[in-house]
């Protein structure tokens, strides 16, 4: 089970573009408007290309279909979506590196009990669906079933949850995983990353039910620490901070990759408070400990690199190039665990 893990070397997550989302878009715009609307442009083969030249070999592609499929009973994705999104798969798949697709901001999965019922009925639609289109694909496509579930505009959204959250979470992860194993070919063997509540990286791993199934994959987003990492208003000096580090990747341990479960950090970051050389020491720490635990990262690139939001761009999408120093340093170190020398 841990063999795609020990396969697996740096990666990215190509944000803020088929995630993006906009309430005036409609159904029936071509795919392009919805992929552009955050202020990127269009995902091509050239920045694919670029992320494998520069040593990154699993691609994570978030896609948000809430607005891009029908209503019940079917809930029938567009096809003309399905089609842009299996030509970005494409991207990566046929250059032979690993490819995680997921469900991303959806306005239906949200954890409460009156919710679960209906989430459930969408999730196994949407995932039927997909798992039918992406049937012939081998184990380099890895199939993400959420993305952060969670109770948004609460004081529970990022605190870890509650019993209610928790329980509906594991409802729609174990829909999920159903629905992808009743399809065909490679859907009965493909592996599965499932998150906990929101994918949180304290309380919300304590409480995930890992399905009987020997092909899953624990999904953690982990952006720490919180004040360096990802608190626009907090510090740009990292301070060699490593206590919530330290305790993460011995949690994760002792609960998943020790036990032989896979890990995937599938977001993680510190973004740019024009501090460049403390986030290129913290990448090349939490990537070391990250190793020693036996888990992978990907970096959450949104493609922002000015402004006062997150910005945690590696890659300038509009010319295919990086211009971000710690990206080779999180490449090495990982390259340096692969090799055993960490």
């Amino acid at each position: 089970m841990q063999d795609i893990i020990r396969n697996i070397r740096a990666g990215i997550s190509i944000g803020n573009t088929l995630d993006a989302f906009e309430k005036d878009i409609k159904i029936s715009d071509a795919p392009e408007k919805t992929e552009t609307s955050w202020g990127n442009p269009v995902i091509t083969q050239e920045l694919v290309d670029a992320y494998i030249a520069a040593g990154l070999n699993i691609i994570r592609i978030p896609v948000t279909w809430t607005g891009h499929f029908g209503g019940a009973p079917d809930y029938t994705i567009d096809g003309a979506w399905l089609r842009r999104v299996r030509e970005v798969v494409d991207y990566a798949y046929g250059r032979g590196v690993y490819v995680i697709l997921n469900l991303h901001h959806e306005g239906w999965n949200y954890p409460y009990y009156e919710n679960e019922e209906r989430a459930c009925i969408i999730m196994t639609a949407l995932w039927s669906q997909l798992a039918a289109e992406f049937a012939g694909y081998d184990e380099h496509l890895i199939f993400e079933g959420q993305n952060e579930p969670r109770k948004i505009g609460t004081p529970l959204e990022w605190n870890g949850g509650d019993e209610e959250g928790w329980e509906v979470v594991n409802s729609t992860n174990a829909a999920f995983v159903k629905a992808v194993r009743q399809g065909t070919e490679y859907n009965k063997s493909r592996y599965l990353m499932i998150p906990g509540y929101a994918a949180n990286c304290t309380v919300g791993i304590r409480h995930i039910d890992i399905p009987d199934d020997d092909r899953i994959i624990i999904s953690v987003h982990a952006y720490e620490p919180y004040d360096f990492a990802l608190n626009t208003e907090g510090r740009s000096q990292w301070q060699h901070d490593t206590q919530m580090i330290d305790s993460l990747m011995t949690e994760l341990r002792e609960r998943f990759t020790g036990k032989g479960i896979p890990v995937i950090i599938g977001e993680f970051g510190a973004m740019n408070k024009d501090n460049e050389a403390d986030r290129a020491e913290w990448v090349e720490y939490y990537i070391k400990a990250a190793a020693k635990a036996g888990i992978r990262c990907i970096w959450w690139d949104n493609g922002l690199f000015e402004g006062e939001g997150e910005r945690f761009g590696l890659f300038d999408r509009h010319i295919s190039v990086v211009i971000q120093r710690y990206l080779r340093v999180y490449k090495k170190e990982l390259n340096r665990s692969l090799n055993g020398s960490i």
